[in-house]
């Protein structure tokens, strides 16, 4: 017999390594082609998050300064269905997306509690549209709560839920982005988003608790239009990520070096 030489036994190591590339090539394939569909469905969702700036170019007539969005999809509200199907449609896609993401992206203490919050997030946006805001058939009961009474319903609970998982993603999300350094959009667009967000949240509670109005209507909105920008960057950065990981981006990885001969 005889004996291989170094050349031969290298002939032999790339062609093993061949195979098992060829093996798991189908599974990298689905893989990406899974990673860029949540892409894509996280960006629709965001987009259609925010189908409430379609109140600005329908016959709502509702004023934005004083109004909440609860009240777009109210029962008995003309043009309801729309608003209602933006927000299944968003709350749909969202959950899909993180369930599917818990398959095909590594595991991580934080971004695993981002992916959990964002899918209770669409769990509760779908009961949102499915329980909409029920109307006074008569004078509304009086109330102390300001802007919020007509809100004291289920539809109260998932809308409180919604914004709650959604902020808890959001905190998660950036925290990770920067403990593992990873996701620069999440890092600085997103944070941003997220202060500003947060900054909006934090004028409707403090403004609810005081006399008179403080234009909670605006408030609400940048709130609401923070969470759609955000979802829409958080789809941006899985593309970028995706693209690199493929190797179609400007971090795609050198090959190795070849091994000088012992």
């Amino acid at each position: 017999m005889t004996p291989s030489g170094p050349h031969d036994r290298a002939a032999e190591e790339s062609g093993a390594v061949a195979v098992l590339e060829r093996d798991h090539a189908p599974v990298r394939v689905r893989f990406r082609l899974v990673r860029s569909l949540i892409a894509a469905a996280v960006a629709v969702a965001g987009v259609c998050y925010s189908s409430w700036i379609l109140e600005f170019v329908l016959p709502i007539h509702l004023n934005p300064i004083r109004s909440f969005l609860s009240e777009l999809d109210a029962e008995g509200r003309p043009y309801r269905w729309v608003f209602d199907l933006g927000d299944t449609i968003a709350g749909s896609l969202t959950l899909i997306s993180a369930v599917a993401a818990m398959f095909v992206f590594s595991r991580r203490r934080l971004s695993t509690v981002g992916w959990v919050a964002l899918g209770c997030f669409g769990a509760s946006t779908i009961a949102d549209a499915q329980w909409p805001l029920h109307t006074c058939s008569g004078p509304c009961p009086p109330s102390d709560s300001g802007m919020f009474p007509q809100l004291h319903q289920i539809h109260a609970l998932t809308s409180t839920l919604a914004v709650t998982s959604i902020f808890v993603a959001m905190i998660a999300f950036s925290v990770a982005a920067f403990r593992y350094r990873r996701w620069p959009i999440l890092r600085h667009s997103g944070l941003w988003i997220l202060i500003i967000g947060s900054a909006a949240t934090a004028w409707m509670l403090i403004a609810d608790n005081l006399p008179g109005n403080y234009a909670l209507g605006i408030a609400q909105r940048i709130q609401v239009g923070s969470m759609s920008l955000w979802l829409i960057a958080l789809a941006v950065q899985i593309w970028v990520a995706q693209r690199a990981i493929s190797g179609d981006g400007p971090e795609r990885a050198r090959p190795p070096a070849p091994r000088s001969p012992a």
